[in-house]
């Protein structure tokens, strides 16, 4: 990695940020972390993070607006998973750091 890949615009560092906010609640990194193994609907993650469905749907909009996660509708169910493979390598990465 090169310096001027590092470089952002100020945009690009708020992006960031937003991004680094959004995991760094315990809440939503359970509703992210779920998601990683496979598509979740509502109920499931809102049980598995301790949440009421509305919080949870709070927290699952914020997590699509920043784009960590994407939302694909199966007939009439609403399933949650993660919006793309960067999202997947970073959680990975981090998850390996905690462990060591």
């Amino acid at each position: 990695m090169t310096a001027d890949s590092l470089s952002l615009n100020p945009e690009q560092h708020s992006a960031l940020a937003g991004l680094f906010k959004q995991l760094g609640d315990e809440g939503r990194l359970k509703l992210v972390l779920a998601c990683m193994v496979e598509p979740q609907p509502v109920a499931r993650l809102s049980e598995l993070a301790g949440m009421s469905q509305s919080l949870t749907s709070h927290h699952l909009k914020g997590l699509r607006d920043a784009r960590i996660l994407k939302a694909c509708r199966q007939g009439k169910q609403v399933l949650y998973t993660l919006d793309d493979d960067h999202i997947r390598c970073v959680l990975n990465d981090l998850i390996q750091h905690v462990r060591e």
